[in-house]
């Protein structure tokens, strides 16, 4: 199997450097609007299948000449190019996959289901930590249910070491955090889809070696969970978590206005708050210490009418010997196994499908387990 991968930043140097080591994959394609860039990151993280070239991921006709040598293209570039980089991957017969974070483009994405299956492509968005590896997650532990009350996801990529004010640091990029922390969010309240106020519901929790922690309510990581689910369950909910005080501090930021896309005018020039934001955070807020990654499904249901509660975790940290973050591992390794699955005729479903009706859950953890993601199970006595 042929993959490219379109983007060089960080996830797309994870995705590089796991699609390189994958069984059966024959060549791994990385392209980048920086050329120098590709081919640096192709050398340091992938091998002698990896080669690296130059594509504006706005370029639809430049994606389609080259997406035609590719089986599955995968796009590690930020959100707003994913509807192109679909349309272009439907065009030349190659399965896509995306690690989304926008409602509003993965909405775009799922009416070109129809284009999709006619080409005989699969389409899966969102795939890679949240949105992503927890929609497979959750299909998975819905399963051990008969009926599932509650599912509450919380999510977050921590420093080890955090610093204050903020006690975080650059784990992905700028544009992705401010987007979790301003678009709406999507639940599921008595069955029914409800939007709520990003970095609201906030709660305390803890990890066994990690001590206490704060969550919030941020968009995008519940995918499509909320419209698969719908009816299905009463109650689905995603939030991130920072250490305690980040909210208190971050919030009120926002609320002034300086995630706005609005321009204003400084003398003679016109800026927009949010790409001035930005550039502070990524100056700021960008240590390249250790980092580690939380995961914790919470489900509440009955199994053989009785009380089920159930627990799935996940504390992943930095992996020094690779190079590669946990956030890049815990992003980037789902949508490489997702697509060296397709590839492999693992899944065989066509159209834009949402993952947790395509992937297979188990193979899927599996894949995670070769990897050290290790997940961890426990039912939980009231």
């Amino acid at each position: 199997m042929k993959i490219a991968v379109i983007g060089s930043g960080l996830m797309g140097r994870a995705v590089i450097y796991d699609l390189s080591r994958a069984e059966g994959v024959k060549k791994v394609g990385l392209f980048d609007l920086n050329a120098d860039s590709a081919n640096e990151v192709a050398k340091k993280y992938g091998n002698e299948i990896t080669t690296a070239g130059e594509i504006d991921a706005a370029d639809e006709d430049g994606l389609i000449h080259i997406l035609k040598e590719y089986d599955a293209c995968i796009s590690a570039v930020p959100y707003k190019f994913n509807e192109g980089l679909t349309r272009a991957a439907i065009k030349s017969k190659t399965h896509f996959f995306d690690l989304g974070g926008n409602n509003d483009v993965v909405h775009l994405q799922f009416e070109m289901n129809i284009a999709a299956a006619q080409a005989d492509v699969t389409v899966i968005p969102d795939c890679g930590l949240a949105p992503g590896m927890v929609s497979v997650l959750a299909a998975a532990g819905i399963k051990e249910f008969d009926k599932v009350d509650s599912l509450r996801i919380r999510v977050g990529g921590l420093p080890q070491n955090p610093r204050p004010p903020l006690n975080y640091q650059m784990v992905f990029s700028a544009e992705g955090l401010i987007n979790e922390y301003w678009e709406p969010v999507i639940i599921l309240e008595k069955g029914e889809p409800k939007t709520v106020n990003p970095m609201s519901g906030l709660e305390k929790l803890e990890f066994d070696g990690i001590g206490e922690l704060e969550a919030f309510y941020t968009s995008g990581g519940t995918s499509t969970l909320p419209q698969t689910y719908r009816g299905v369950m009463d109650f689905l909910d995603y939030k991130t978590i920072r250490y305690p005080g980040h909210c208190q501090i971050f919030k009120p930021m926002l609320e002034i206005g300086l995630g706005s896309r609005s321009q204003i005018r400084m003398g003679d020039m016109v800026v927009e708050p949010r790409e001035v934001f930005k550039k502070v955070l990524e100056k700021n807020l960008t240590f390249n210490e250790p980092d580690l990654v939380l995961v914790r499904l919470t489900f509440e249901g009955i199994k053989d009418r009785q009380p089920k509660k159930l627990e799935y975790e996940i504390i992943d940290k930095q992996d020094n010997r690779s190079g590669l973050t946990s956030m890049m591992r815990c992003t980037a390794f789902p949508v490489a196994i997702i697509a060296w699955m397709v590839c492999s005729g693992k899944i065989d479903k066509r159209g834009v499908i949402p993952q947790e009706l395509a992937v297979d859950p188990q193979l899927f953890i599996t894949q995670l387990k070769k990897r050290n993601i290790n997940l961890i199970i426990r039912e939980v006595s009231e």
